[in-house]
């Protein structure tokens, strides 16, 4: 992972300038694109998407496809493309503060044309507000594509229980 540290003129540490290095699953069969926002530090480390044990991401598709869970990256690249899921994020690089979202600055969203010019994408899915927002600002009159916003998988969003994220994003099983 790619990252320079900044400081104030005083030394303090202020924010991490992060290059998103994980690459978008998809193939030519993929009719949804999941978005996130950018990946948290847990996903930075594991290289994968949602690698945080307590996001319910995988919880959720899981239920929603009524397919078993998948624990490796292996397992999930495999549910993804069974599925027709393709799945990134909007930010290529942005200053953070950890994995918090709304400490997001200088974003530089993702070219996801090669995505949409080899997958017969019908729909994307936003995971979470944030992710909509940057998607809205940033991509969506590049893409022509307008975003369905879902309720974030985080556990930040404990507001949503796991049986109300699976109904809010059961949807996505109908596209």
């Amino acid at each position: 992972m790619k990252f320079v540290e900044k400081y104030d003129k005083k030394g303090n540490f202020e924010m991490t300038h992060v290059i998103h290095e994980i690459p978008p699953v998809y193939d030519d069969r993929s009719k949804i694109l999941i978005l996130g926002s950018f990946p948290s530090v847990k996903s930075r480390e594991g290289q994968f998407f949602y690698h945080h044990k307590q996001n319910r991401f995988w919880k959720v598709l899981a239920a929603v496809f009524e397919d078993t869970l998948p624990e490796t990256i292996e397992e999930k690249k495999e549910f993804l493309l069974r599925h027709n899921i393709a799945i990134w994020d909007v930010i290529a690089s942005c200053d953070i503060e950890g994995s918090s979202d709304s400490s997001i600055k200088n974003a530089v969203p993702n070219d996801f044309s090669f995505i949409l010019k080899t997958a017969p994408i019908r729909q994307i899915y936003t995971n979470g507000g944030t992710a909509y927002k940057l998607y809205h600002k940033y991509c969506e009159k590049v893409t022509g594509f307008e975003a369905v916003k879902l309720p974030s998988t985080s556990p930040a969003n404990a507001s949503y229980s796991l049986e109300r994220l699976i109904r809010q994003w059961n949807q996505i099983s109908n596209t």
